[in-house]
């Protein structure tokens, strides 16, 4: 029993499923076995219980279910509709241990009536769920303060609240060898793209699932893409913000025990757009929206033009500025390119350790020490006071994009874009700007074009792309969802 309890803990999925059935020769001895398989699981609890119909085995995790649920659903009925429960119950056969056990572990309490060696599986699950709240990550002024939870049920009732039409489908699927993540694609049938949709199950399916923590795990394993630092699937913790792209003719797929939500296919251009862009002033929006667009492109710039300009090309500067320059630099020992490697590194270093500290300290430590460092490698004459300047500039550019994901790969390409201008000057800058032009138009997402509206080229989408017109002029689905007419 023993042997076969470490062959089954060990097994693959499909020796796994032969096995059980091969050795659960009856009902009892599976009874047996699923007892010595949670012999060190404190929470797993065997309860026998005399009934009507003879003697019977509860078992259930008391973990994922509450005291009341459990009397309500399971104790109470036993004495008194045992009957009702066998016809309502879900049957299951004793040679599944697999299938007995992963039933337990997702909150259902089984029976076992002894006299008729029949397992019956109720689900009782009512482990306790974090309440709606406001989002940390996507925070807003204007508009719903709402976001997601870790519970699957509840963040599909968040969209349903939001379109009430028949149209809006909810395909639940299992992932993983004993189905332990829940799935959903939710997507508006009368408009979303068949093919796309297609597309995306068609790579669920084939997919061979580790261990996801997080739907941005699995979003890792259907990227067109993987190698690429840019992320190709829009993701967001905002129920109006997935109801927009759902109207849109888009796909959102949901994970239980994850609040991030991913929206596909996508451009490269929403990565720098947010929901609060459409309850904004259109002036305003568009306003704030170049800002992130051309915010990315100058925070991977600015400080591999200063390394160019004072290696390379000082005559492009005026006069003035680079006679400051110098007198700010005439302390430094190093050549600006290994001056700004180090500021940069510095930079990264505070903003990871910020960010794994205690909110209340972390934010302090990354101030003060940003200055107190900052102040100190002056004076130290390991860095020049105007590339302090430049560097935070460059840093707080770097968290304009709305999506997390993109802050750091701007981040990442910034290095690129160093070193280039440290090898080159202004040439190995062009250089690298033209791999990221030739990257950017490799990309797809979901099988449709990354940098689209420009390339192809779709006029009415570029009315929603960097410039936010008026809504009167916002009258047609973006291209990108390739939807139905409808």
């Amino acid at each position: 029993m023993v042997l076969l309890k470490i062959i089954i803990r060990t097994s693959s999925g499909k020796l796994r499923k032969k096995i059980n059935t091969k050795y659960s020769s009856n009902a009892q001895y599976t009874l047996q076995l699923l007892q010595l398989l949670s012999d060190h699981s404190s929470d797993i609890v065997f309860q026998r219980k005399l009934t009507s119909e003879g003697p019977v085995t509860i078992i259930f995790s008391s973990s994922l279910i509450e005291k009341m649920t459990l009397q309500a659903v399971v104790l109470a009925p036993l004495s008194h509709s045992i009957h009702q429960i066998q016809q309502t119950a879900e049957q299951l056969a004793y040679n599944q241990i697999a299938k007995l056990e992963n039933k337990i572990n997702a909150g259902y309490t089984i029976l076992y009536f002894h006299e008729t060696k029949q397992f019956l599986a109720l689900d009782t699950y009512s482990a306790p769920v974090r309440a709606i709240a406001e989002t940390e990550v996507e925070s807003t002024v204007i508009g719903p303060q709402d976001a997601f939870t870790e519970t699957l049920t509840t963040n599909i009732s968040l969209i349903r609240r939001r379109i009430q039409e028949h149209s809006l489908k909810n395909e639940s699927i299992c992932l993983g060898s004993q189905n332990q993540y829940q799935i959903s694609i939710m997507y508006m049938d009368n408009i979303v793209n068949k093919k796309l949709l297609k597309r995306l199950r068609k790579r669920l399916q084939q997919i061979e699932v580790p261990p996801l923590l997080d739907i941005t795990v699995l979003k890792q394993l259907i990227e067109d893409n993987p190698l690429s630092p840019f992320p190709q699937y829009y993701i967001s913790v905002r129920p109006d913000t997935i109801t927009h792209y759902l109207l849109d003719g888009r796909i959102a797929l949901l994970m239980d025990n994850s609040p991030t939500v991913i929206i596909c296919p996508t451009s490269f251009f929403e990565m720098f757009t947010t929901i609060e862009d459409y309850y904004n002033r259109w002036t305003t929006a568009t306003l704030l929206r170049s800002l992130r667009f051309f915010g990315f492109f100058l925070t991977i710039m600015i400080t591999p033009m200063y390394i160019s300009t004072l290696t390379f090309h000082p005559e492009l500067l005026p006069y003035e500025l680079l006679l400051n320059l110098q007198e700010s630099r005439s302390q430094v020992p190093f050549p600006p390119l290994f001056e700004v490697l180090f500021i940069e590194l510095i930079i990264e270093v505070l903003r990871e350790a910020g960010s794994r500290m205690p909110a209340k300290v972390g934010q302090t430590i990354g101030i003060v020490g940003g200055i107190v460092i900052g102040t100190a490698a002056v004076e130290a004459g390991l860095i020049s006071n105007i590339l302090i300047v430049l560097v935070a500039t460059s840093a707080l550019l770097s968290f304009l994009p709305p999506i997390f994901l993109m802050s750091n790969t701007s981040r990442l390409v910034r290095y690129f874009f160093i070193i280039a201008a440290g090898l080159f000057g202004l040439f190995g800058q062009m250089l690298a700007f033209a791999w990221l032009i030739i990257h950017l138009l490799s990309i797809r997402s979901l099988g449709e074009p990354y940098i689209a509206p420009f390339i192809p080229r779709k006029w009415t989408d570029l009315f929603n792309s960097v410039v936010r017109f008026p809504m009167n002029f916002l009258k047609n689905r973006m291209g990108i969802s390739k939807s139905q007419k409808s």
